[in-house]
């Protein structure tokens, strides 16, 4: 599947859907929390001290209070496009950790070029609907030495329900999210230097097929392809879908697997410097000229 399948996505029906689950999200978001974390973590290794954040897809603004409290000399810039996400962060907010909310399309950012110093993004680029087209946008926001790090899904997500449903019909029920080679392809199409990119998988786990419905619906993933059936689905399908998922149940389990896609760049030329774990400076190894 390549970068410009992603115009199968609605960007309408995404918008709307993240602004239905706004008011409960953080209560289905687990793997979006533990993604941040991880995320954050990884950033202790960063050796610069940016002066303009973008936390792009921000969600309930967690990452961007995180991000506040770790940079305190920082702007942070929170920006998502659906309304209702950036009120809920607005609720969450606190005066020690605050952030300018900014509401825009991620592929078309109302910054200026090379404005901005670090860009955090953490699963907003699933919705995406122009990888490449958003990979130029961040590259033209990047200031010398910028540096972009992000989580995206890979093509295992939610394969077990995928599944379930090519057993009914052979329609599209599940979105077809990119290899993690295919995203560092678009990132190097889009002028970014030496990027680095590796894969973390979570399994959910549900007693009953309605549990997980409930968590996509809760976190805004439902399905937004173009063509997608008008309507709600039938009981009866439903019933089918849930009967064919049953042949992954393990140990009284149903599994819903989620492959998480990391992956960091840098303007070219640009590599900040990055500390290892035992405090070794780090530089990708395209950045080392020859003698």
């Amino acid at each position: 599947m390549s970068a410009a399948d992603r115009s199968l996505l609605d960007p309408r029906a995404v918008r709307r859907e993240f602004a239905r689950a706004s008011a409960h999200y953080d209560e289905h978001a687990v793997v979006a929390a533990k993604v941040r974390e991880e995320m954050l973590a990884r950033l202790d290794l960063l050796t610069v001290e940016p002066d303009v954040i973008l936390d792009l897809g921000t969600g309930t603004g967690h990452a961007a209070r995180a991000l506040r409290e770790r940079w305190r000399k920082a702007r942070v810039l929170a920006l998502d496009a659906a309304p209702a996400m950036l009120r809920e962060a607005g609720k969450r907010e606190s005066w020690r950790r605050r952030f300018q909310r900014v509401c825009a399309d991620g592929a078309r950012l109302p910054f200026r070029d090379a404005s901005v110093d670090l860009v955090f993004s953490n699963l907003m680029l699933p919705w995406s609907v122009d990888l490449d087209a958003q990979f130029r946008e961040l590259n033209r926001i990047l200031a010398p030495r910028g540096y972009v790090t992000f989580s995206t899904l890979g093509p295992d997500t939610l394969k077990e329900l995928r599944g379930a449903w090519s057993e009914i019909d052979l329609a599209a029920h599940v979105h077809r999210f990119l290899d993690m080679h295919d995203i560092g392809d678009a990132l190097v199409r889009a002028g970014f230097a030496d990027p680095v990119m590796d894969v973390d998988r979570y399994t959910l786990t549900y007693e009953a097929l309605p549990a997980l419905f409930r968590d996509l619906r809760g976190v805004g993933s439902r399905n937004a392809l173009v063509g997608r059936a008008a309507g709600l689905t039938t009981r009866t399908r439903l019933a089918r879908v849930a009967s064919a998922y049953e042949r992954y149940r393990v140990e009284g389990r149903l599994p819903a697997s989620c492959e998480v896609v990391y992956g960091q760049a840098w303007r070219p030329g640009s590599a900040p410097p990055v500390r290892g774990r035992r405090g070794e400076v780090v530089v990708p190894i395209g950045s080392i000229g020859r003698r």
